[in-house]
């Protein structure tokens, strides 16, 4: 049976007048607070109400409805989609996340509250955060963490998917493409990437190389899994994504007269032909937008894709069919990346 006493749930309180420190609408009640959040792109028009006594400093509890909650929001892609929020683990993408959102003028990330382990100094570089703050037993914090040593995790943060993500409905032809990127000179293409660390490792690099954004075809993973956002240290949250299909790419591509590349092996058959990836290749299309696609894992590139794409392979001196896509990617990303980024 169920405790319904609060006290099984580890609330560590204090009075109920102790001041939240919260960037965002509070709507209080007698015994506690919901963060409200409200999201209005092309798939999402949420507002979602999720309970944290406004009174509570600590949690010390595995038990506690609100470690439920961000454990959901830790493994379940469809629970942090309604919800708009991601647990963010670790100081490092925090960090980062943090510093990017201080060279922008219009922020992208909101900041919900910050877990801290129990007693632990604020981590340097997030100390000047003005955010909430909810200490957390050393149990709760392996709990949301997924790890067993809590040494290695300083902080774990619920911040709001930032606004720069774009889920383009389907059947919705007609999108605002416009709206997708601030720059379309070069946006990176991922047709079917399923595994979170190659997904997230090719954000990090998109993110390095100075691409103006990414654009997810069906059978992606999400970029907000924990996976994914510990391959890309932050990135998933300060570059442009969107998740559509090939209607909506079609449309972008279509709209700025972009060229299309795909990465894909040296041809054996009867494919279309294939470029071997040079720098006199990469020099011809400097001053050319371009989208450039990466096939899954397994099964490359999409019949679509193929169809569609110019294909580019990269030479290889070494007796092997293929690279992994995150390492391909990153050779890809850095020899056709933008000319005043790239150094040669």
């Amino acid at each position: 049976m169920q405790c319904t006493d609060t006290s099984c749930w580890g609330w560590v309180t204090t009075s109920p007048t102790f001041p939240p420190k919260l960037k965002l609408k509070v709507a209080q009640t007698q015994t506690q607070t919901h963060f409200e959040k409200k999201y209005d792109n092309a798939s999402y028009d949420v507002k979602v109400k999720v309970p944290l006594p406004s009174h509570v400093q600590s949690i010390t509890s595995t038990s506690n409805p609100f470690v439920k909650h961000c454990l959901k929001l830790r493994h379940n892609s469809s629970y942090r989609h309604s919800h708009g929020s991601v647990l963010v683990v670790g100081a490092t993408p925090i960090r980062e996340i943090y510093r990017f959102q201080e060279s922008l003028q219009d922020k992208t990330v909101g900041m919900d509250c910050l877990l801290l382990l129990d007693k632990a100094e604020v981590p340097e570089g997030i100390d000047d955060l003005s955010v909430r703050i909810v200490r957390v037993s050393s149990m709760v914090m392996r709990k949301l963490s997924g790890v067993q040593s809590t040494e290695s995790i300083e902080a774990i943060a619920l911040m709001s998917i930032p606004t720069s993500f774009f889920n383009v409905v389907d059947g919705q032809e007609k999108a605002d493409c416009q709206r997708w990127f601030t720059s379309l000179h070069r946006i990176l293409v991922l047709d079917g990437i399923q595994d979170p660390g190659n997904l997230g490792t090719l954000l990090r690099s998109a993110m390095a190389f100075k691409w103006g954004g990414v654009f997810q075809l069906p059978g992606c993973c999400d970029p907000f899994n924990e996976k994914a956002l510990r391959a890309s240290r932050g990135a998933s949250f300060q570059l442009p994504i969107v998740s559509g299909n090939w209607v909506h790419l079609e449309a972008l591509i279509n709209e700025f007269q972009m060229k299309v590349l795909a990465g894909h092996p040296e041809s054996t058959g009867n494919l279309k032909p294939v470029a071997r990836l040079s720098q006199e290749l990469a020099d011809s299309f400097v001053d050319v937008p371009l989208c450039f696609v990466l096939g899954s894992e397994g099964s490359g590139l999409s019949e679509k894709s193929l169809q569609v794409c110019e294909l580019v392979s990269i030479p290889m001196a070494g007796e092997f069919e293929s690279l992994n896509v995150s390492v391909a990617g990153g050779i890809f990303l850095y020899m056709l990346q933008p000319k005043n980024q790239r150094c040669v």
